[in-house]
């Protein structure tokens, strides 16, 4: 039995009472000054869906069953994490753990404060466990980086020479069939929205039946930096007369393609499911994942879902612990 999975369901219960005591509601309050994007709102449900999708025990052991881990020659693995979501870098930290390599890591400044919380919390469990903090000293064996697609032109020069698993930009789409339910409608709100669109799992284009309506959805609670971002571009667009739905808080422009600005949800229509299927099999490559319960596609997940990502649910579809694993 891989002995990481105690100290992991022990950050677990460590957890459990996240923003509800004066430490951590003071750890949350650092976090939302260190990114102006952060709020307690989106910490908080980051930190759950970590909890509950990634530190229970019956979901480690099954998720572990198939891997030879840990490795019986451990590495130096540098993990370069991103910071537009709450603990976006836990996952890769999750799985260079369990493989039971030495981790550095290398926090965005926009995220430090959680992830420094996190990794307390994790060498109180364990005062052993091999996490580094990288401040640039030494050459590690391997490196996973997550940034944009000129960062990880940077990061295949940089380590050429060194296994790498670099991730770009990618997002996320939903196919809707029409006869949605309110909840379903309500999940696909929290799959947009949440963390104000800014996650590549955050869904930016929906694909609707020319049967049906345009769902009904809106934003709830926006963030302040978000709706004036809204403000700004319904101005633009009225100014040059550009055709737009008004979702009180975001613009839904028609367009096959994914949008440009931060408060834009694109939309088309399709006539059927294997028109849908086949423009998804084109673009797969930047895909993260389909919000549906109408379309088959390998990393579909149900609506409300997109932002619990499971731990099955590779960023990329690249398998995280058999990459750790060959090094």
């Amino acid at each position: 039995m891989n002995a990481m999975i105690d100290t992991l369901c022990a950050l677990g219960q460590r957890l459990e009472r996240f923003g509800q005591t004066p430490e951590t509601v003071a750890v949350v309050e650092e976090a939302c000054r260190a990114n102006a994007w952060f709020t307690p709102d989106s910490i908080h449900a980051a930190v759950e869906a970590i909890r509950r999708e990634m530190l229970d025990r019956t979901l480690l052991e099954e998720w572990l069953a198939p891997y030879a881990v840990p490795v019986a020659k451990p590495k130096r693995v540098l993990i370069i994490m991103a910071g537009n979501l709450p603990l976006v870098g836990f996952f890769d930290l999750l799985c260079l753990l369990v493989s039971g390599h030495e981790a550095w890591i290398k926090p965005s400044s926009k995220d430090t404060v959680l992830m420094r919380y996190v990794v307390d919390l994790l060498r109180e469990a364990d005062p052993e466990i091999p996490i580094l903090f990288y401040d640039g000293e030494g050459e590690p064996d391997a490196v996973i980086a997550t940034g944009s697609d000129n960062t990880n032109r940077y990061f295949r020069a940089r380590y050429g020479s060194i296994p790498t698993l670099l991730r770009g930009s990618r997002q996320s789409v939903a196919v809707l069939a029409g006869d949605e339910s309110e909840e379903e409608l309500r999940g696909l709100e929290e799959d947009i929205w949440l963390h104000s669109g800014l996650g590549c799992r955050n869904v930016s284009l929906l694909m609707l039946s020319e049967r049906a309506a345009f769902p009904s959805i809106q934003p709830h609670e926006l963030h302040p930096k978000y709706r004036n971002n809204y403000r700004q571009a319904k101005a633009l667009r009225e100014m040059t007369d550009a055709p737009f739905v008004d979702l009180n808080g975001a613009l839904a422009i028609e367009q096959q393609a994914f949008p440009r600005a931060l408060s834009e949800l694109s939309y088309c229509y399709y006539r059927s499911i294997e028109e849908v299927e086949a423009w998804l099999a084109e673009h797969d490559r930047s895909l993260q994942c389909v919000v549906s319960r109408c379309v088959e596609h390998p990393r579909r997940v149900g609506f409300g879902c997109a932002q619990h990502p499971r731990l099955e649910d590779y960023p990329d579809a690249v398998d995280v612990v058999a990459f750790l694993q060959r090094l």
